[in-house]
């Protein structure tokens, strides 16, 4: 097997270094990574700028990019084969719920997905962590890797994985929960007297709903979130219908 890992920590962060020593089990792991930590990034992709990947050790690459970047110019640039599987991980903090659209860690695993290989990301959804922790998350990891490459994954799904701190008292398939956000920016003032703003320092809480990613890791389970690349939202085709969307142009031509 070969299997590709990327992070949005950095490569020479703990839980990358876990992750890839534990699916070497499983085959050959390169790990094409950024080369400092590029967290809350997205699925953004580098067009405007060239990228630089620098060998660091066998099979361990250090690329000034994105997750996004890494995936993309791990497939299509630095292996000699296409990879069966992508790991992305593991997150040093928790991608739950809202949060995953501005995870670089999911983003990764998504990029992987429209590439057409299978994929998953895995986080320590916890404050505090310690190498144990890292181990334990690398562990279950293997355990689901090997089940996606004997099972196959569904078209265009991946998983979300968040793992808590600690032993599991379980896993549980789970479907995105919903955050509750606080006063997210807040607002300060330097010694020269110039305002500037912190974005995410506010106090974040969550809807803890049953059969949520939020409810599991709130009961200390591991956490298995299957997630697609189609964001149509379906239920609404109905309630729109009424609107005319398709006659607008012919109503009011100054819309447009």
């Amino acid at each position: 097997m070969l299997i590709l890992v990327t992070n949005d920590d950095g490569v020479h962060s703990p839980g990358i270094i876990s992750l890839a020593t534990h699916l070497s089990a499983l085959g050959r792991v390169v790990v094409v990574a950024p080369d400092r930590e590029r967290s809350a990034v997205g699925h953004a992709l580098t067009l405007h700028s060239p990228l630089r990947a620098e060998l660091i050790r066998p099979d361990v690459f250090a690329v000034d990019g994105t997750p996004t970047d890494c995936v993309h110019l791990g497939i299509h640039g630095l292996l000699d084969e296409r990879p069966d599987l992508v790991v992305s991980g593991i997150n040093r903090g928790a991608n739950l719920g809202d949060d995953i659209t501005y995870s670089g860690t999911v983003s990764a695993a998504m990029e992987a997905t429209l590439m057409g290989v299978p994929a998953f990301a895995v986080s320590l959804a916890g404050d505090s962590y310690t190498l144990d922790d890292f181990d334990g998350a690398g562990a279950f990891a293997v355990r689901l890797a090997r089940m996606i490459l004997d099972q196959g994954l569904p078209p265009d799904t991946f998983f979300n994985v968040n793992v808590p701190p600690g032993v599991a008292e379980g896993i549980r398939l789970t479907r995105q929960g919903k955050r509750i956000y606080g006063d997210v920016v807040v607002e300060k003032i330097d010694p020269r007297g110039k305002k500037y703003y912190w974005i995410g320092a506010g106090e974040l809480g969550f809807q803890n709903e049953e059969g949520t990613d939020f409810h599991a890791i709130f009961e200390r389970c591991i956490s298995v979130t299957p997630l697609h690349l189609d964001l149509t939202n379906y239920r609404s085709f109905e309630s729109l219908a009424c609107w005319g969307l398709e006659n607008i142009n012919d109503a009011d031509p100054c819309l447009f």
